[in-house]
């Protein structure tokens, strides 16, 4: 993580400083909207947890990631016409399913569970222009996540027995590595318009989920990590730099 970061700091300081005799560039502000999609591609979604063939009470559990969303603000530093800094903060709250049986016992049932994490990336942006008004970008970079709890769900299957999951996490801070790709179309008067898709990958587990099955004062546990990695389609749009015309305050006193 030390060394990804010290690579993201000198590409941007080595640009910064090629730039010295530049104009200046312009900063943007902007916000985001982003559906999440787990996939196999970057991570695993699916948690499979079963208790040993032998033990005389055997459950199994299956906790799925499903579609997410995201939110929040960005900013864009320019530092020169083709490279930037893009950072922000956004909301993320991933959706999970879980199905669990007690097969001996005929026992099915089904529940959901959320988790949310704020996260503020730093990304280097680079620009290819295509056209006068469009421009295709690539960013890399990490963010820093806060989770802010633990979170539980208890399950009742009608019937004597019961489960909970919970997931625990094992810090509040930790790092995500950030990969983007898209498509932008500027315009002077109503902003900028971007359309693209990016990945997301923890440096560790999302968090660790534990379950606990009770019948008749019995109780089994399992447990295991949680992945949490997703791909996203990103919308962004920046507004516009408006530059004011004319004097907005005079000097002079002031009369009533």
């Amino acid at each position: 993580m030390r060394s990804f970061l010290i690579i993201i700091v000198t590409i941007v300081s080595v640009a910064a400083t090629a730039q010295v005799k530049r104009t200046k560039v312009a900063s943007y502000f902007g916000f985001q909207v982003r559906p999440v999609f787990p996939t196999r591609f970057i991570g695993d979604p699916q948690l499979n947890l079963a208790t040993s063939a032998t033990d005389t009470i055997s459950f199994t559990t299956t906790f799925t990631q499903k579609i997410g969303y995201s939110f929040g603000g960005t900013v864009r530093a320019g530092i020169t016409k083709l490279i930037a800094i893009e950072t922000g903060i956004n909301f993320t709250q991933r959706n999970f399913d879980i199905e669990m049986s007690v097969p001996d016992s005929n026992i099915y049932a089904t529940n959901d569970l959320s988790f949310i994490t704020y996260d503020i990336p730093v990304n280097a942006l680079f620009y290819i222009r295509l056209a006068e008004k469009w421009y295709m970008n690539a960013s890399l970079g990490a963010s820093l996540t806060f989770k802010p709890t633990d979170v539980a769900v208890t399950t009742s299957t009608g019937t004597p027995s019961s489960f909970i999951h919970a997931g625990f996490i094992r810090s509040k801070a930790s790092f995500n590595l950030n990969a983007n790709i898209g498509f932008e179309f500027r315009t002077e008067k109503s902003g900028f318009f971007y359309l693209g898709g990016s990945g997301t990958v923890p440096f560790s587990p999302l968090f660790d989920l534990g379950v606990l099955y009770k019948y008749d004062g019995v109780e089994r546990n399992l447990s295991g990590e949680v992945d949490g990695s997703f791909l996203s389609i990103d919308f962004k749009y920046f507004f516009p730099n408006i530059r004011n015309k004319g004097v907005q305050f005079q000097e002079g006193p002031i009369t009533q």
